[in-house]
């Protein structure tokens, strides 16, 4: 029930976040936003799993759009390598944030794996904080450390108890 639960409580979260966005979208074309970057992350704890890496790169593809002046929707897919944390092919990551700020800003997110054609059976929450550069007039840099709180399970793998942190920068173009 509890498994179940969790996934529901993802699905409807990013849904939820996705109708938003698409509302804000639909009233207003100033903010809205699409980023490509890069996530290096590291695990908290020592990992002792053979063929488990205890930090490494992933790509994200990013999609953000203003609700109001200082909140944010932002919807990501995090592209993890073959060999995230034991798994067989690439891991893909959906996410689901809720920005307060501008240019400086924070905020909470919700995600979940999938790993070796299925979820996992718990979603994972980030606490973000970060910071957007001007570089050109349509391109901004977004700076941003995440903490990433995730319960692991038998679907990405098993016996690693840790959460994790990023740093992150994504290219941000403006649309």
């Amino acid at each position: 029930m509890k498994k179940s639960f969790s996934r529901i409580a993802v699905v409807f979260a990013i849904v939820s976040l996705f109708v938003l966005a698409h509302q804000a979208w639909a009233d207003d074309d100033e903010g809205r936003s699409i980023g490509v970057g890069v996530h290096y992350w590291i695990a908290l704890d020592d990992i002792d799993v053979d063929d488990v890496d205890e930090d490494g790169v992933a790509w994200v593809i990013s999609y953000q759009t203003p609700l109001s002046d200082v909140l944010t929707v932002e919807l990501d897919v995090e592209i993890l390598p073959d060999d995230f944390a034991g798994a067989d092919g690439t891991v893909l990551s959906p996410q689901a944030f809720l920005l307060l700020g501008s240019d400086l800003y924070g905020g909470v997110g919700i995600g979940i794996y999938h790993a070796d054609g299925e979820f996992s059976e718990d979603p994972f929450y980030v606490g973000r904080v970060g910071i957007k550069l001007d570089i050109l007039p349509e391109i901004q840099l977004d700076v941003s450390g995440n903490y990433r709180f995730t319960e692991w399970d038998d679907s990405v793998t098993e016996d690693i108890d840790t959460d994790t942190v990023t740093l992150a920068a994504t290219a941000r173009l403006a649309l």
